[in-house]
């Protein structure tokens, strides 16, 4: 195989705000894997939170260069299990390598991934569209920019969570979910809990900070609506922690690996009775195409990171009003609209 390296910068429709920042700009890094005439694929953008820079996973993927070079890719699996150590922890280098490789894989095999995986996608869950923090009024427009979607989720973190949710309720009746990032402590989840199932909202994501196990088993315990775990589940290890404090959890490809320890962490998650929901990173169309091919395993999904943008970059997999549309395209169906190698 021979790998290419592509950087773009994604402009955002909007300001996004969550409870511990804003941008405008999402810096993401494309690996292109070329293989028997085909190329695939992946994505992993940017994350200052976690510490993933575009140099250092860049440097991280130098590392396996040759590693690559030398791999004739047969199963992603096999070659995640490769190179997987050689990474240095790098798990969003690692989920730009093993998207790529998946999608390199369904183009070789000539059929989408989801289909290899023996998956029908049939009956798939529907995405939320998601409202970055914002002043109210800005927020309701924000919601009213994109009207026929049935389920929108709400980032929190803010002095007005409650009036934030109430306000925004009174412009339409589909499902919400809301997301505080860790910026709630467990007696403001617990009592949010019940205003908050009064306006319709479906689960809290992420009410508190991610180390604070025993105060998420209390909220388990008191709240009224589900909570589902995102910073407080990262990779596989995660899981098990998860079961006790957590109605769900959230997997995020960048945060875990990719695909390949995904789909071991839903099947761990099946075992232990969690919900299960996986979500985006404002990726472009080429990480959300990836996410698409796992939507049979799944009860929630938040694939909305294309819609979020200004410009794309890649066709593939599109989502109209919460509704995935597959192409009929191979592998995980991307097609870069505009490469831009990396030089050096």
């Amino acid at each position: 195989m021979k790998i290419i390296l592509h950087e773009f910068d994604l402009p955002l429709r909007h300001v996004f705000t969550i409870s511990r920042g804003s941008i405008d700009v999402q810096k993401t890094l494309i690996v292109e894997l070329q293989q028997d005439g085909y190329s695939g694929y992946g994505e992993a953008t940017t994350n200052d939170y976690y510490g993933f820079t575009l140099e250092n996973m860049v440097r991280s993927l130098e590392t396996v260069q040759d590693t690559i070079a030398a791999h004739e890719l047969t199963d992603p699996a096999t070659f995640w299990q490769l190179v997987a150590p050689r990474l240095n922890d790098n798990s969003f280098a690692q989920c730009a390598l093993d998207l790529a490789a998946h999608d390199l894989w369904g183009k070789i095999q000539q059929q989408p991934v989801h289909q290899l995986w023996g998956l029908d996608t049939t009956s798939i869950p529907t995405s939320n569209y998601t409202i970055g923090i914002d002043e109210i009024d800005v927020m309701v427009h924000k919601m009213q920019e994109f009207p026929d979607w049935p389920i929108y989720k709400i980032k929190l973190g803010t002095s007005e969570d409650v009036e934030i949710v109430r306000t925004l309720r009174q412009h339409t009746e589909a499902i919400f979910r809301v997301d505080a990032n860790c910026a709630w402590s467990a007696e403001e989840t617990i009592r949010n809990s019940h205003l908050l199932k009064e306006l319709n909202v479906e689960f809290i994501e992420q009410p508190m900070a991610a180390d604070q196990w025993d105060a998420m088993r209390q909220v388990r315990a008191e709240s009224v609506l589900p909570v589902i775990a995102d910073e407080s589940c990262l990779v596989e290890s995660d899981v098990a922690r998860c079961q006790d404090c957590f109605h769900g959890i959230n997997i995020k490809l960048v945060k875990c690996g990719g695909l390949t320890p995904a789909r071991r962490m839903i099947q761990q998650a099946r075992q232990l009775e969690l919900q299960l929901m996986v979500g985006c990173m404002t990726e472009s169309t080429v990480g959300i195409s990836a996410i698409a091919q796992l939507l049979p395993l799944l009860d929630y999904v938040d694939m909305d990171g294309a819609v979020l943008l200004r410009e794309d970059i890649a066709s593939g997999v599109t989502v109209e009003a919460g509704r995935c549309q597959y192409p009929d395209e191979n592998g995980n169906g991307i097609q870069l609209w505009k490469p831009q190698p990396i030089q050096g």
